[in-house]
């Protein structure tokens, strides 16, 4: 180095470094003795280190060693600051030779402690990649998530969307059609009321369905579903319900009818009774007077279940032609009685089927519905049991009866005649199987099955009358082929008694309704059709 990058040393500087070559010269001496023989080792011990050794050992390191790069030149001042020495970096690195040259440094490490190192930092980083990857797989599927559930939002705001369009174009259309509705009222139009009421009553539909599919959708994604205003099921039956009491309404105004109708069609017959039997005409007086039963009031009943069975049939008929069947052909399937196609014979044979299947068993106590014998046991207590229901049920109608008391002994006697009335296909043709339900006990409440119940009921009053009797009335009835006895017999084609030109060489073709004949040696003839003798009819 040149004069001009030198500085005068500091005291302290210098004992360091001399302190440090008495150690280094210290150490050589060491490492040369141990390398040479003993008695070259004993000589360099007795050799005397000079203090001018040391100096100039201080000096060469000195200007062996280049100062720092750092290092400047600077005034007296800061000469002795410890923390601007300029051999600070001097001493440490003498002391990194020094270490690097001493014998006393540490012995490197075992090869297996080198291998298990290694494997520590495999491990760990395999661990580190592991949990990288986790971290990956973990950012992948909240992506994943937010991407399905960002679709299924716009999703479902795509469909509430549609909804509420809808809804709007629903309420539009409900303004509409109750326009329509005011504007039938002025003029007023009956059919244009009918149709703007139909029209509105759609439109509140549709809101419904609509408000109907609002809820199911809030209910499956989990969302809260509105309480609702009103009971939807009553809404929707509401029109309904109107409806169904305005047509009870009419009903009940044609069965009105109807009853002034057949009052009128009684008392002509009554009044047309009388005067062919003027000592019937007081039968009604002497039972009231009398209190017990009586032959009179007996052949009065059978008259009218008579009555009852003839509209019974004519109203089948009617709705076998109603329905577009052949009357001929269908009377002929129900009846087994070759009917050909005159209208009144179909009537007869009709007649003679529903007579046939109520009065079956009319010779037992109960129809032959079960087995009692109380007639038997105690028979003047079941005559009067017998007198006190005949009076009791002929006041009531038997529709109502069976609305309260379904399975009483008329309602289980009604149920099992209906249900041998007519064949299966006849039915399911004419009545449509609304009546089904009447072979299961249950008594529908229909024009045709009310129509049957007056018939039947007839028919029970005059059996409860006859078992009210002492003796009980005997019946008969004629054959098919027989001679035509007017005592006995009467025609429903030609009336009158004996014979006489419209009877003569007629025999008996079916018989409409059987006889009786009574304690008193009264007689209920039996209907009979005639036919020409010879004649296959």
């Amino acid at each position: 180095m040149g004069p001009a990058q030198l500085t005068p040393l500091s005291a302290s500087s210098c004992s360091l470094h001399i302190a440090q070559h008495l150690d280094s010269a210290t150490h050589e001496r060491v490492a040369a003795g141990s390398s040479q023989s003993p008695r070259a080792r004993k000589k360099m011990a007795s050799k005397a280190v000079t203090i001018g050794d040391l100096i100039h050992r201080v000096a060469s390191s000195c200007l062996s060693n280049r100062f720092p790069a750092n290092y400047a030149i600077s005034d007296g001042s800061d000469l002795d600051d410890e923390d601007d020495d300029p051999f600070a970096d001097f001493g440490d690195a003498a002391d990194a030779q020094e270490c690097r040259r001493s014998p006393d440094k540490p012995a490197p490490r075992p090869a297996g402690a080198v291998e298990e190192q290694d494997e520590e930092v495999r491990k760990l980083k395999i661990w580190e990649e592991g949990e990288e990857e986790k971290r990956r797989n973990n950012v992948s599927a909240t992506v994943v998530v937010a991407a399905a559930g960002e679709k299924e939002r716009v999703e479902r705001a795509g469909d509430a969307e549609a909804l509420m369009a809808e809804v709007f174009d629903a309420v539009s259309g409900v303004r509409r059609a109750y326009a329509a509705l005011q504007g039938a009222h002025c003029p007023w139009d009956p059919d244009r009321m009918r149709a703007a009421d139909a029209g509105v009553v759609a439109e509140l539909r549709h809101l419904a369905r609509l408000r109907d599919r609002f809820r199911r959708s809030a209910a499956s994604s989990g969302g809260r579903i509105p309480r609702a205003s009103a009971q939807p099921l009553r809404e929707a039956v509401a029109p309904y319900e109107a409806e169904l009491d305005d047509l009870r309404r009419q009903l009940q105004g044609k069965q009105a009818e109807v009853d002034g109708l057949k009052e009128k069609l009684a008392t002509a017959t009554s009044r047309r009774n009388a005067r062919l039997h003027p000592s019937k005409k007081h039968h009604h007086i002497a039972a009231a007077t009398d209190g017990a039963p009586t032959a009179e009031l007996f052949v009065a009943c059978a008259e009218q279940a008579r009555a009852a069975t003839r509209g019974f049939a004519a109203h089948l008929l009617h709705l076998l032609r109603a329905a577009g069947l052949d009357p001929a052909a269908a009377t002929r399937s129900i009846t087994k009685i070759p009917v050909n196609s005159s209208p009144h014979l179909a009537g007869h044979a009709l007649e003679a089927h529903a007579t046939a299947v109520l009065l079956g068993g009319f010779e037992h106590e109960s129809f032959y519905l079960d087995g009692s014998l109380s007639s038997l046991l105690d028979p003047a207590a079941f005559r009067r049991e017998r007198y006190a229901q005949y009076r009791d049920m002929r006041g009531m109608d038997p529709g109502e009866l069976l609305g309260v008391l379904p399975t009483c002994a008329f309602g289980r006697y009604a149920a099992a005649k209906f249900a041998s009335l007519l064949p299966p296909r006849v039915e399911e043709a004419v009545l449509g199987g609304e009546h089904r339900e009447a072979g299961n006990g249950a008594h529908p409440r229909t024009p045709f099955y009310g129509e049957f119940l007056r018939a039947a009921k007839a028919v029970w009053l005059l059996h409860l009358l006859a078992f009210a009797l002492e003796p009980p009335p005997s019946h008969f009835e004629a054959g098919r082929g027989a001679e035509f006895h007017p005592e006995y017999m009467e025609s429903v084609v030609v009336a009158g008694r004996g014979t006489g030109p419209g009877t003569a060489g007629m025999v008996v073709g079916f018989a409409v309704a059987p006889g009786f004949k009574l304690c008193n040696a009264a007689v209920v003839r039996a209907r009979v059709y005639l036919v020409p003798r010879g004649s296959r009819q």
